[in-house]
């Protein structure tokens, strides 16, 4: 009778487990991605970005020869991991992407003016804005190279 009470209680405390696992309160909060328009909205935020900074005077010539395709796609990825949503980052370290181009600090600030742009284009609430910038906002130590 013990073994049997024993496995009973390790079957329900099993069951409560996956219970656990797949309730909405387990999964990772994807309330940012979502507020920033999943897939679609993440996408048309990328993109209108990226046409942001090849048009910025101010770092345009960062971008001289990189491939818009594959920038899309990293920093999609990338804003998709950062905001919850379900996606994995492939590109290689802040580091290393940047490493030569003597970013500064400056540099680095106007891509994030930049952002905020592409955000408000497609009315981004300024909350929702703030929630993403302060992910992004330790990547500074990666990537500036020079005050």
């Amino acid at each position: 009778m013990d073994a049997l009470f024993r496995r009973l209680t390790m079957s329900l405390l099993l069951a409560a487990a996956c219970v656990s696992l797949f309730s909405p309160a387990a999964r990772a909060d994807d309330s940012l991605y979502q507020a920033l328009g999943e897939k679609p909205g993440l996408t048309q935020i990328t993109d209108d970005l990226v046409a942001n900074v090849f048009s910025d005077p101010r770092i345009k010539d960062y971008f001289v020869g990189v491939s818009k395709k594959r920038l899309k796609e990293k920093l999609f990825e990338q804003f998709c991991v950062l905001a919850g949503g379900p996606c994995v980052y492939t590109g290689r370290s802040m580091k290393r992407s940047h490493e030569g181009l003597n970013i500064d600090r400056a540099a680095f600030n106007a891509l994030v003016e930049d952002l905020q742009k592409a955000m408000d284009k497609n009315n981004v609430p300024f909350h929702q804005q703030n929630k993403l910038l302060a992910k992004l906002a330790p990547m500074h130590r990666e990537i500036e190279e020079r005050e």
